[in-house]
């Protein structure tokens, strides 16, 4: 068995002290009001695109004053300017919806996608809770052996890249299957681009 399945069945496969002491707590406060949970909600719901197991929709920040505070919410809480970065992606996962282990930044074995990244490559990811999950649908990363349940109106947050500018590979994540009600999502890509001010700069590819 994989550590994918073994995370999501919550077995686990235990992290370092050193990694558990790097670890930041989750805000135990509503990020979101229920107000504006609900009418992100209502706002993708008409567009959504059906996937596999899940379905999406874009919001930009000029279609509804609601997203616009979002973002400018996600700023002050991340200290990273989110004029260069992607639409707030909305996503639904139903009975059974998962996401296989991915990284969100594109690696440099991708050369058309790369060179295609005007704004930068994803320096950062934000992705809140929009529903609570009664069984399954934790996010889990692989690499380092966290699992992190849904509990509505909280985010994680987490660099994508190393100061360098290099990828991470310890940020490599999935989506565990939903077994139990709906789970409902919202990310935030943030690029590189308008962050030289932001997040100090590393020279080595690791730093």
């Amino acid at each position: 068995m994989g550590k994918y399945e073994q995370l999501c069945r919550g077995e686990g496969t235990g992290m370092t002290p050193r990694r558990q002491s790097r670890l930041f707590c989750r805000h135990s406060v509503l990020l979101l009001t229920l107000a504006e949970m609900e009418k992100v909600k209502e706002l993708a719901k008409p567009r959504v695109s059906p996937n596999i197991g899940w379905s999406y929709a874009w919001l930009g920040a000029y279609e509804h004053p609601m997203v616009d505070k979002i973002n400018q919410r996600i700023e002050d809480l991340t200290g990273l300017d989110v004029t260069m970065a992607e639409d707030l992606q909305v996503a639904n996962y139903g009975i059974g919806g998962q996401y296989e282990p991915h990284l969100d930044y594109r690696q440099k074995d991708e050369p058309e996608e790369f060179e295609d990244l005007v704004e930068g490559n994803r320096i950062a990811t934000w992705l809140l809770y929009m529903s609570d999950v009664p069984a399954g649908g934790a996010t889990v990363f692989t690499e380092v052996g966290a699992a992190v349940r849904p509990i509505k109106g909280t985010a994680v947050f987490w660099y994508n890249l190393y100061p360098s500018g290099e990828g991470d590979y310890r940020t490599l994540h999935a989506a565990c299957p939903v077994l139990v009600g709906s789970k409902w999502v919202s990310n935030k890509w943030i690029r590189e681009r308008g962050q030289e001010f932001r997040r100090r700069c590393g020279l080595q590819e690791k730093d």
